[in-house]
């Protein structure tokens, strides 16, 4: 068994708990899990979580402005990936024990 660090730091603390919040809406969950599989454009992912695109936007930009996706434009479509290495890392494991059929994330 792994034992990890805590962090020490209040800010730290207030970071991890800003992060646990924000994944803890089944929307943004199901947004990255699906951007565990890498990169992806809004319209794709609205497709996948079944969502209006201007709701899965909205919920992408809140996203973004936390800090814990990135993204970039091509031509008429932004695509949008995890950008907060410790979200992906979080997002690997809740897959591999609520999402069998998915490999974890390498």
């Amino acid at each position: 068994m792994t034992i990890y660090s805590l962090p020490t730091q209040d800010i730290e603390f207030q970071s991890l708990s800003t992060s646990i919040q924000i994944m803890a809406n089944p929307q943004r969950l199901r947004i990255l899990c699906k951007l565990g599989d890498g990169e992806a454009d809004v319209q794709d992912i609205a497709n996948h979580i079944g969502c209006k695109q201007s709701n899965t936007s909205q919920q992408l930009n809140m996203m973004k402005n936390r800090g814990i996706l990135a993204s970039r434009k091509d031509a008429n479509h932004v695509y949008y990936r995890i950008h907060d290495l410790r979200t992906l890392k979080i997002i690997s494991m809740i897959r591999e024990v609520f999402c069998p059929a998915h490999h974890p994330l390498k």
